[in-house]
């Protein structure tokens, strides 16, 4: 289906779920499973997901009761499903694939609302427009936005022609990693490929990346890069590496640029869409969303400090300059 079919669609449907819904109940208590490695603090993407919740009516505490837990690592998910599945909660929130795959296994029956970069490739959807089975969610358009990156590292490290990308083995293909050298070349760059699987495989492959003579980094999409944000950004930044990242907060928090939704911006999308299962709507009648709003942010104090000069033209075109 094309893009723009695929929109249609959507605004069809959107138009079709206030008839479905119905308002929550006066006096009922709503369970919401909660699997996620973020942390529920302040200015984080889950407080945004727990905002717009409040916004619609479902309040933690008075008429939401929280089921499962914040910030939970992949090999406590088994048991955090299993426990969960004693007294099955209403609608499970899943941010990331092991999330999803953790609850599904435990509770094939209740609805899922997930976040990933690919939710088709995950195999636990069957298309955009219907998902079928348990599970609706937002799909994050990695491969355009991935190339649409590293477009954009290229033009901010004008003359380079070697650079590379960090990626996630766990997140990223062959079949995209190749597709995005081979989009480089037609720009006469060459990008090495250094993968990692672990936390602990982060500096090591910026080191590799550093000693191999690349110019710049593209940082693909990844939630364990995500959540090891803090160590790529200062790794960079002590190597002197210009780097691209996929979450424009990524630039506010001290990388070089970063290109993409706003996180919290997704999370309180995904609200949404758990809002609808709460309301009445099955997971296979709501078509996966996307995010529709990109920025790109730039952080010059990041370029001064790492010594790299940004063509004017490409900051001109920044929604935000750092300064």
């Amino acid at each position: 289906m094309r893009r723009r079919e695929f929109m249609m669609f959507v605004g069809g449907a959107a138009a079709a779920w206030p008839h479905a819904m119905h308002a929550q109940e006066v006096g009922r208590i709503y369970r919401l499973g909660l699997m996620t490695s973020s942390l529920k603090i302040a200015a984080s993407p889950i407080t945004a997901f727990f905002d717009e919740l409040g916004m619609f009516g479902f309040v933690e505490g008075q008429n939401l009761k929280i089921d499962g837990g914040y910030g939970l690592r992949d090999e406590q998910l088994p048991e955090i499903a299993a426990a969960m599945a004693k007294s099955p909660p209403d609608v499970i929130y899943c941010a990331g694939v092991p999330q999803m795959r953790a609850a599904q296994q435990a509770m094939s029956a209740v609805p899922i609302v997930g976040l990933n970069t690919d939710m088709i490739a995950t195999g636990l959807v069957k298309s955009l427009a219907h998902p079928g089975g348990n599970i609706t969610g937002i799909s994050l358009l990695s491969p355009e936005l991935e190339g649409k990156r590293q477009d954009i590292l290229i033009e901010a490290v004008p003359g380079a022609r070697r650079m590379a990308m960090l990626a996630d083995a766990n997140a990223t293909g062959p079949q995209q990693l190749k597709a995005l050298q081979d989009a480089a070349r037609a720009h006469g760059v060459e990008f090495a490929v250094v993968t990692i699987r672990t936390p602990d495989d982060i500096v090591p492959a910026m080191n590799e990346i550093k000693t191999s003579g690349a110019a710049a980094i593209n940082v693909l999409s990844s939630p364990l890069l995500y959540g090891s944000r803090r160590l790529v950004i200062e790794r960079a930044a002590a190597l002197r590496l210009p780097a691209i990242y996929e979450w424009a907060e990524m630039a506010e928090e001290g990388g070089l640029i970063g290109y993409g939704a706003r996180l919290s911006g997704v999370f309180r999308q995904a609200a949404r869409m758990a809002v609808k299962v709460l309301r009445g709507v099955k997971p296979a009648d709501i078509p996966i969303e996307q995010p529709t709003n990109f920025e790109l942010v730039i952080n010059l104090k990041t370029a001064q400090a790492i010594g790299h000069e940004i063509p004017a033209g490409l900051v001109l075109r920044a929604n935000k300059v750092i300064e």
